[in-house]
């Protein structure tokens, strides 16, 4: 996302640099970590561009278990130890840690990180400014309720209709995004059983299934 000029971007998926390109975007001054599961990390490497362009470290962010399996998954960009060979390169990343629940500069940026439950770990959401990105939760409790308050776009992830033991639901996000009173969310993390036209024509107004290419202006 773009806010005065900062790029900001969330998590690094596989493919990350398909997508990149797609979007049109040749900048990235940070990266927010939302948990370290591979659907959200894998495609780290691709960010090796951006430091060799910028000549400095990438600062990426996130939980302090994130940012440790990070270490731990790609030893070899984080390991100051293992260096490139003659004529190649490697992502040069700089990590630090977040605390959830408390405003902090993120590249000049105020963000606000929020810890929600994923199975057996927690994810972080981020609120920044008036928009607020939450993927891989299963409940939003009342106190991080509170704190999401005021939006202009909520986005928010809702599987399919039936219980998931990780995930919300679409009802289950619907009811969210009701509470949190939101003007516009948008629904991610689909999965193929809700074609976009059907799911839009049952969810109700102001809420709406996000798709590739998407863009939300604020």
């Amino acid at each position: 996302m773009d806010v005065d000029g900062v790029t900001l971007l969330i998590d690094t998926p596989p493919e990350l640099r398909l997508q990149l390109v797609a979007a049109g975007r040749s900048h990235v001054d940070a990266v927010l970590y939302t948990h370290e599961h591979a659907d959200h990390i894998n495609g780290i490497d691709d960010l090796r561009i951006f430091s060799v362009r910028q000549r400095r470290a990438l600062p990426v962010y996130g939980a302090p278990e994130t940012l440790a399996q990070l270490r731990e998954s790609f030893r070899y960009i984080f390991d100051a130890g293992v260096t490139a060979y003659e004529g190649t390169s490697k992502p040069l990343l700089a990590p630090h840690a977040l605390e959830p629940g408390r405003w902090q500069e993120v590249a000049g940026v105020p963000v606000l990180p929020l810890a929600f439950r994923h199975g057996h770990g927690r994810v972080f959401g981020y609120r920044i400014g008036d928009l607020a990105y939450l993927t891989d939760v299963k409940e939003v409790p009342e106190a991080e309720r509170a704190q999401l308050q005021g939006l202009e776009v909520l986005v928010l992830n809702a599987l399919w209709w039936r219980p998931h033991p990780t995930h919300l639901s679409i009802g289950e996000a619907v009811e969210v995004a009701h509470a949190v009173r939101a003007r516009r969310t948008w629904l991610t993390h689909l999965t193929h059983e809700t074609g976009h036209a059907e799911l839009l024509a049952q969810l109700p107004p102001n809420v709406f299934p996000a798709h590739d290419g998407l863009i939300v202006e604020l």
